[in-house]
């Protein structure tokens, strides 16, 4: 096909270890790649990405459509101009529901050397990026991954994790396959005057009197899965008019490298069973899942 044919932009939405080598291939030919999340399969592996992305003259952009989310959007507006005081704390929250023939009908995904990882790298990886996005720089993590299904898979299917971001804020995380339903993403940020929850679809202000106010709603189309977050086609948009502005404009790779860092942390330091400084993590990245997980 990229023989064959003059392509613009190609959408790679493959299993995770084939993100890597086939947006080398697509980006190496000159086509621009709209990649799927996660960036990669380790951090280790998207900083080949990100080496990539440098040499070559096509744009890379991951999917992160939350960040475009219109209560998202409207949090980090609030959160750059309003009177709060510090951010003292982030917690974010995701329980929803896989089968058991979510990974026997694509068995990829229950493997740590074709997924990575499995409700931290593809269900609540977005949540995950839009912590740090508030966060900020990421500085130590301590969590703990475990399986509390009977299915017959290697990676995790429940994760709990503390996280230090830059500024001594602190960041509780949790997320599960395991629940019963597909319920709504929470992100929670509180401030010294303020806490702001994104939560069934609406972004609350609740003041220290307990006062609540709605600030935004994000749309939500029937049919679709609205869980997953409504920014796909602002997302979409937003590269495509990048390419055509040559701008800059979109979630770079450089943009999704966070969240395998914070990955790559969980896994460690579940395995370790310690702390985990971000230090040492960037200095001797673990290059291969598999390694972890002897």
């Amino acid at each position: 096909m990229l023989d064959q044919e003059k392509i613009d932009v190609v959408h790679i939405c493959l299993p995770h270890h084939l993100h890597y080598p086939v947006t080398k291939i697509c980006a190496e030919k000159g086509v621009h790649v709209l990649q799927e999340k996660p960036l990669s399969l380790d951090f280790c592996e998207g900083l080949k990405t990100a080496e990539l992305a440098k040499k070559v003259s096509t744009k890379i952009a991951v999917c992160f459509q939350n960040r475009y989310n219109t209560t998202f959007q409207k949090l980090l507006e609030v959160l750059r101009t309003d009177d709060h005081g510090e951010i003292k704390a982030i917690k974010g929250l995701v329980a929803w529901h896989r089968p058991d023939e979510y990974y026997t009908e694509k068995p990829w995904r229950g493997r740590w050397s074709t997924a990575g990882g499995g409700t931290i790298i593809n269900q609540a990886i977005h949540t995950l990026d839009l912590m740090q996005v508030v966060g900020g720089e990421l500085v130590a993590c301590k969590a703990s991954l475990s399986n509390i299904t009977d299915y017959n898979v290697e990676v995790e299917d429940t994760a709990v994790a503390n996280f230090t971001f830059e500024g001594n804020r602190t960041g509780f995380y949790m997320s599960t396959n395991a629940y019963a339903t597909n319920s709504s993403v929470e992100l929670e940020v509180v401030t010294e005057k303020a806490t702001y929850t994104i939560k069934n679809y609406q972004l609350y202000k609740i003041d220290f009197d307990g006062n609540v106010t709605v600030l935004a709603q994000d749309e939500q189309k029937a049919g679709t899965k609205s869980y997953y977050g409504p920014g796909h086609a602002t997302f979409i948009q937003r590269f495509y008019q990048a390419i055509e502005e040559d701008t800059d404009d979109f979630v770079s790779v450089e943009d999704a490298l966070p969240s395998m860092l914070m990955i790559d942390a969980m896994k460690q330091s579940s395995t370790e069973t310690r702390t985990i400084l971000m230090e040492e993590l960037k200095k001797v990245p673990v290059c291969n899942v598999k390694q972890l997980h002897k």
